[in-house]
């Protein structure tokens, strides 16, 4: 009898000690897939002018090439709190930006001036700052969301209990939900802003996607792969086997 209730008791410390590895390396793999969504959304959230190298759209004025170089700011890159005019004299490279900025502030606006040197189309700076104001709310509030989906993953590694799995597996989806529309939106900032300016073949304007709507892709990617990963595990998906029962 002694040995029979030896025997149960060494399957239980095995099982759990095999449990509590596989939790941990889902932990990991989840986690790990959070923190990269996190951490794209939070610098997309902050981006322009307080990050200068991450921008959402890019506005160029194309100048005829028997022109000279001047100062004149022919380059506006617009983040979520601001916006940056660059000439061809300080063209911004890949980590910084020497233009002259807007910002960081809540809402701004673009003054006629440098407008007038990029485009002659009043609608189409409207256009783009009302966009700019709706994805000023969803940015940080995506960036949100993915740190509190990562908070019960983290939890999961000191307490072997499903419920931080399942309230993650809950905010993941919240989370990939608010940037699945942070992302649309982004497309459709530029895709609208495009379409504009065909309407007016005179302006000799280009506009074009800024990095910081790829890294919400990336993000958004991310955010779906830890859901599916959360849903595995809270429905016993990743091969974890049941207790055996005497």
């Amino acid at each position: 009898m002694a040995e029979y209730y030896g025997g149960r008791l060494d399957d239980y410390k095995y099982y759990h000690r095999i449990h509590r590895h596989r939790n941990r390396r889902h932990a990991v793999s989840t986690g790990f897939c959070l923190i990269t969504a996190f951490f794209l959304l939070l610098f997309v959230a902050l981006s322009l002018p307080i990050i200068k190298s991450v921008y959402l759209l890019q506005l160029n004025a194309n100048t005829a090439s028997d022109v000279p170089a001047t100062s004149v700011g022919t380059e506006l890159r617009f983040g979520v709190w601001g916006f940056c005019a660059t000439s061809v004299l300080n063209k911004p490279t890949l980590l910084t930006n020497s233009g002259k900025c807007l910002g960081p502030q809540l809402g701004y606006t673009i003054s006629p001036e440098i407008m007038a040197v990029v485009s002659n189309e009043p609608e189409l700076a409207n256009l783009v700052l009302k966009a700019i104001t709706v994805l000023l709310v969803l940015h940080p509030v995506a960036a949100g969301l993915a740190f509190l989906t990562l908070l019960p993953v983290i939890a999961s590694c000191c307490v072997y209990h499903p419920a931080p799995w399942i309230s993650s597996l809950v905010l993941s989806v919240a989370t990939g939900l608010v940037s699945t529309i942070v992302f649309a939106a982004d497309i459709a900032l530029v895709t609208v802003a495009k379409h504009k300016l065909k309407k007016d073949s005179a302006l000799n304007v280009s506009l074009s996607f800024g990095n910081g709507v790829w890294m919400v892709l990336v993000g958004m990617i991310f955010t779906w792969i830890a859901m599916v990963l959360l849903s595995a595990r809270v429905c016993n998906c990743c091969g974890r086997r049941r207790r055996d029962k005497y």
